[in-house]
């Protein structure tokens, strides 16, 4: 699909573990080019940072060759949540990075962040942003300690000392006080080789020469501050309102909320990113499809779901879980979980299941109502359950609030949507 000619486009970027993906977006949220790439096509690791680079000119350079480059105003790229890589002046990887899962072992470290940081702070645990930083501070010539989006970002710029607040939460900055807080420099970090943190969707420069030559891009195209993958596949549905929730209902079940406050609760894992003037807070839960693989095929629960009468119920209490051990809404490792008894019929025994699954969400809305959030407002559904009509049909009675559609799953158009807010903000749209 092309646009019309006449039509300024935006372009968002999502990089995640095993490839990139990125859309053209216009004014009006409509994707009208898109392209996407494998990292295992460039490195059988996704740590390098070159196969980063080399996935994102792939997945971009399909989408400008769909489009009049002419149009682009503005570009944005996304990341994964706490994936941290040192660099030296210009832009260079000075170490193997380390993922947004991979763990910091060094105990002296940990005790550190755990001795000054906040308990409602995202820092803390061995796999937290300021974690990896204070392992990386000690690299010779470092530079800076960014994140993935940003040094990705720095090479359409040429400024590898910027972040947003999205990407920077879990290296313990403060989204309330928009600063780094000052007991960071307790714990032994170097704040001199933290980035500049700017809101997400806001204008870091304009596009260096060489980035706009070697994409053939205008010399004017401004590059905006990213997110995390997280925030941008919210963002993507298009729930925009203080109360709208998206559930993602894969092998585990997690909720998010945009609020007009902050939500903190750490004993839930709970955090928020801020998100323009409001707040995305969310937690996840353990069940979810992983439960319902345990005991059917995908086969079986289409062919079992078509004899389940949705608007009935069976009386049954379950709280679904694969194993014992629950986070949210519910924070205790030794709940056990409830599926008995068990029906002889195979149909009412997945209903209960689906039944127990939705009761957990609404109580997870319900969790984030009582920490403070606005009333749940709707619902959009993504993940493999979310296209399952009989068990949307259960949750909804079990959250009587509007259904709505989602406008994408992909997170690249949650990062256009971002693109699009810088635009408007560097007035070039």
């Amino acid at each position: 699909m092309t646009a019309a000619p006449d039509t300024p486009l935006v372009i968002g970027i999502d990089i995640g573990t095993s490839g990139a993906r990125a859309v053209a977006m216009d004014a009006g949220f409509a994707i009208v080019a898109s392209g996407s790439s494998r990292m295992a096509d460039f490195s059988a690791d996704h740590r390098d940072p070159l196969a980063w680079w080399e996935a994102l000119q792939v997945a971009l350079g399909q989408v400008l060759e769909a489009i009049d480059r002419t149009r682009v105003r503005t570009i944005a790229i996304d990341g994964t949540s706490g994936t941290i890589l040192p660099v030296g002046a210009d832009g260079a990887p000075l170490a193997v990075p380390m993922m947004y899962n991979d763990p910091v072992s060094d105990a002296d470290i940990l005790s550190r962040i755990a001795a000054h940081a906040p308990q409602e702070s995202a820092a803390h645990g061995a796999t937290s942003g300021l974690a990896k930083v204070l392992a990386f501070q000690s690299v010779s010539d470092v530079f800076r300690i960014i994140h993935q989006a940003d040094w990705l970002a720095g090479h359409f710029t040429g400024l590898y000392d910027v972040s947003d607040e999205n990407n920077a939460l879990k290296t313990g900055y403060d989204p309330v006080e928009r600063q780094w807080p000052d007991w960071i420099d307790r714990t032994g970090a170097r704040r001199d080789l933290l980035p500049d943190v700017l809101a997400a969707g806001t204008p870091i420069a304009g596009i260096s020469p060489e980035a706009a030559d070697a994409f053939g891009l205008p010399d004017d195209v401004v590059i905006v501050t990213g997110t995390t993958d997280g925030c941008a596949s919210f963002l993507a549905t298009g729930a925009d309102q203080p109360g709208d929730a998206v559930s993602a209902l894969g092998t585990t079940l997690t909720v998010k909320m945009l609020s007009d406050r902050p939500l903190f609760a750490p004993e839930y894992g709970l955090y928020s990113h801020r998100i323009g003037d409001m707040w995305l807070a969310g937690g996840a839960s353990n069940t979810g499809g992983g439960v319902l693989s345990a005991h059917f095929d995908n086969e079986t629960i289409s062919a079992l779901s078509g004899q389940i009468d949705p608007s009935t119920q069976t009386g049954l209490d379950y709280y679904p879980l694969p194993r014992d051990g629950e986070r949210f809404p519910i924070n205790d490792p030794q709940l056990r979980p409830r599926m008995t008894p068990r029906p002889e019929n195979d149909a009412d025994f997945l209903k209960a299941i689906f039944e127990g699954i939705a009761g957990i969400e609404a109580l997870a809305y319900q969790r984030l109502v009582s920490l403070g959030s606005p009333a749940l407002r709707s619902v959009r559904s993504v993940g493999g359950g979310a296209k399952n009509p009989v068990w949307t049909a259960i949750r909804n009675h079990a959250m009587p609030v509007p259904f709505l559609p989602v406008i994408s799953e992909e997170a690249a158009a949650g990062t256009a949507r971002l693109a699009l807010s810088g635009a408007r903000s560097a007035g070039v749209l």
